[in-house]
């Protein structure tokens, strides 16, 4: 085994903290209102829990305002009940099977909280690369140890290892920093 198979096999999983962090912020409450903050909103649906994309479509209706078009009228008490559960702190107004969710513009300290949250996404999701950056380190000295890598490779391994840590750090920086931007309006 090489240190470069080894490499290899953790990207994926670096690549998927990346993306989850990019999921996560898009559920994260800015001037601008993203589908994503209602997508994952369980709803209770006739005595069994069902995230909200799954009773109708979610659509901006403008930038503050969300639309939520439900399939059937039956699911609008549930869904509105649910919002309300959630504390998302926005407002409604229905049109038969068709609920609108409106924000009012978020407040300094409002942004202040969400932009901790973000911090804490963040930290969590440099947690997880590093516990990756950890696990293919061991597999390399493991793999030294066997006799099945060299020892200079195992070195260049662990640079290359942490040129690869490095480029996912700096894409959740970015994704952090452009939602931040986003968040101070």
């Amino acid at each position: 085994m090489t240190y470069q198979e080894i490499i290899d096999k953790i990207k994926p999983e670096m690549q998927k903290a990346a993306d989850d962090f990019k999921a996560e912020t898009l559920k994260l409450r800015s001037n601008r209102l993203s589908p994503a903050l209602l997508e994952d909103v369980e709803v209770n649906c006739f005595g069994s829990f069902m995230p909200m994309k799954q009773l109708g479509a979610i659509a901006n209706a403008s930038p503050r305002e969300l639309m939520v078009e439900l399939w059937d009228r039956s699911y609008v008490d549930g869904v509105v009940k649910a919002v309300e559960q959630a504390e998302l702190n926005l407002g409604v107004r229905i049109n038969d099977k068709t609920i609108y969710f409106s924000a009012p513009p978020l407040t300094e300290e409002t942004r202040q909280n969400v932009i901790k949250l973000l911090d804490k996404i963040k930290e969590e999701a440099f947690q997880t690369l590093r516990r990756f950056r950890d696990k293919a380190w061991k597999d390399m000295q493991d793999a030294s140890v066997k006799g099945e890598l060299r020892e200079d490779d195992k070195f260049k391994g662990r640079d290359k290892l942490d040129e690869a840590t490095r480029d996912f750090r700096e894409k959740i920086e970015g994704i952090a920093g452009r939602k931040e931007e986003e968040i101070k309006g």
